[in-house]
């Protein structure tokens, strides 16, 4: 019989860890592990947190030494392109020129970031943070910086605005929305954010899009400020824009794989052709636990769902469902997210501690916020949790939104009483 070949496309956290499993549950034949950069696999948290702070090490990012993956027999193939996929030939070509024929193949090209199209946009001081060269530049950027304008109040965004201050930087985020992170996580607990970044000196300019990017006259004119839409212009040395992503689905369309916000996949992340499968960011997988599909794009999805994506091509059968998790850090708040919810599944969010926000020099809020679904008589199903600041509950809080998921109900007041311990609630 001969070797059989895996290939996995994208050299990201999600690709090296479906990698590494493959090799820990005994699979002996060839793997070939290509990326698009030039850098060894990394996780992308440093980027917005650790790293882009100056508080950790540029390798810390990385997911294995770069030597790793020759000592453990993987084809790692840095600055390559995956420019076609055969799903009939099972045959990808690559450029640099070459073909690579396979027996599974796993897609893990993860996610691009979405431009900003406005005049100006283009300039050299114009920024955006996905990829790790682009967290270098940044990083220098802020050490010369004395204003700095973040399009956007997303996740990067806010926690972008955070680095640039801790870095001494002025700091402006502009926001279409009325709150940061609203669409996320509900104006309660937005609110929360916005009032943080207050606190740290933060200058929010909501209800306000971007007109044009203006700089000085002439071929490398640097960035001079921000012309928002509703007519005032913000001084700035250096633009960051966070606007989102969108999942890296253009090999797959091509060949014709299911793709509807991301690659198609089921429970066991098998796209729709038997011999392809897709993980992390770019993944839009069935979740049995929610009863729906569902396209997560945070860390743990990456971590976790590359090495479900490994056993998968393995045949070892196991549904891939976890309950969506994340985690930022901000200044001296650092929160877990564990759930999934949307507007309109939720009624109430109920809060364990106090969320307020007293100012940069005190200590920052310490609490748990629910999202809940009510009952009858004073209960309702809990859906997500978030502890900001109070740690060792995530898996108490993920054992709360499955059995909530599940329908059934916990007493809210209990719920909110930070003296009944949070075991205390589903006995």
């Amino acid at each position: 019989m001969s070797q059989q070949t895996y290939v996995i496309v994208g050299a990201s956290l999600a690709g090296a860890k479906a990698a590494q499993t493959l090799r820990e549950e005994g699979f002996a034949g060839r793997i070939v592990l290509i990326g698009e950069e030039t850098e060894p696999p990394y996780e992308r948290p440093p980027l917005s947190k650790g790293y882009l702070l100056g508080a950790e090490a540029r390798e810390k990012a990385f997911v294995q030494e770069p030597q790793w993956y020759g000592d453990n027999d993987i084809e790692w193939r840095p600055g390559t392109l995956a420019v076609d996929l055969d799903l009939a030939g099972r045959m990808l070509t690559l450029h640099p020129t070459d073909t690579i024929g396979y027996d599974k193949l796993l897609l893990a090209t993860g996610s691009r970031v979405r431009t900003l199209t406005v005049p100006g946009s283009e300039l050299p001081g114009v920024h955006y943070l996905r990829t790790l060269d682009q967290a270098d530049a940044l990083l220098a950027g802020f050490g010369a910086a004395g204003h700095v304008v973040v399009i956007g109040a997303g996740w990067i965004g806010l926690e972008t605005a955070a680095a640039a201050r801790q870095h001494g930087c002025e700091v402006t985020v502009v926001e279409a929305d009325s709150l940061p992170l609203r669409r996320v996580l509900g104006a309660d607990v937005a609110a929360v954010y916005r009032d943080l970044h207050a606190a740290h000196g933060v200058d929010f300019r909501f209800d306000s899009g971007v007109r044009e990017i203006r700089a000085t006259e002439g071929a490398n004119g640097s960035v001079t400020g921000v012309l928002l839409t509703d007519g005032w212009e913000v001084a700035a040395d250096l633009v960051v824009v966070g606007i989102g992503i969108r999942p890296a689905v253009e090999l797959a369309q091509a060949a014709g794989l299911e793709v509807d916000n991301g690659v198609v996949t089921d429970a066991f992340l098998r796209t729709s052709d038997p011999n392809v499968y897709a993980c992390g960011d770019v993944a839009s997988s069935f979740n049995p636990l929610l009863g729906t599909r569902l396209r997560v794009e945070h860390w743990a999805n990456a971590l976790n769902g590359g090495p479900a994506a490994a056993r998968s091509m393995l045949g070892k059968s196991e549904e891939y469902a976890p309950v969506p998790y994340f985690f930022s850090d901000q200044y001296d708040l650092g929160m877990e997210y564990t759930g999934w919810v949307t507007p309109g599944q939720y009624d109430r969010v109920v809060f364990r501690g106090d969320p307020t926000v007293q100012g940069p020099d005190r200590a920052a809020p310490e609490f748990i916020a629910f999202w809940v679904r009510t009952a009858e008589g004073g209960a309702g199903a809990v859906l997500a949790g978030m502890n900001a600041n109070v740690w060792d509950v995530t898996e108490t809080i993920a054992d709360l939104v499955r059995a909530g998921l599940r329908g059934r109900t916990v007493d809210l007041a209990a719920l909110a009483d930070a003296d009944v311990p949070l075991g205390e609630l589903l006995t």
